[in-house]
């Protein structure tokens, strides 16, 4: 099942979401795998440390985040990648790892890929590592608010 606060505000902001159950995978490539489903259709949360504070950056399973592009784009002066330490306790009700691309839910900005928005639907982690959401890109992008750029190797 989602995590609960993702699913009560999806629920409460009448989204069309499918939730499907998996079997347990811990990678974003191992995801679309299990769930049969390109990796360029599975969104993965990187969590970055931007400037002090943490934010997501959300790209297709088959992308790399190029920190130097997401670095210019934010006109940060201090960018890098988050380690579990450092957003463990950021997300109480996830599994580590599993965290949804919903920043605006745990008070973080979130950057989107700009290669997700081709896409009518998007598909990413509901909190566990056994359970993946799809649901319309533009009500994600509606919900969310992201800053769209290229950012990905």
């Amino acid at each position: 099942m989602p995590m609960r606060k993702l699913k009560e505000f999806l629920d409460a902001m009448g989204v069309d979401y499918i939730a499907m159950p998996h079997r347990p995978s811990y990678t974003a490539q191992e995801t679309a795998q299990v769930c049969h489903i390109p990796g360029r259709n599975l969104a993965k949360t990187v969590m970055v440390q931007m400037n002090g504070d943490l934010a997501m950056a959300v790209l297709p399973a088959h992308q790399m985040l190029d920190i130097f592009k997401l670095r210019e784009f934010t006109n940060a002066w201090s960018l890098r990648l988050a380690n579990e330490h450092d957003f463990a306790n950021a997300f109480p009700d996830c599994e580590t790892g599993a965290m949804p691309p919903f920043g605006n839910l745990f008070g973080m900005d979130v950057f989107a890929e700009e290669t997700l928005s081709g896409d009518l639907n998007i598909s990413f982690n509901s909190g566990t590592h056994s359970e993946i959401i799809t649901m319309p890109y533009a009500q994600w992008s509606t919900l969310v608010h992201p800053y769209v750029s290229n950012f990905h190797r």
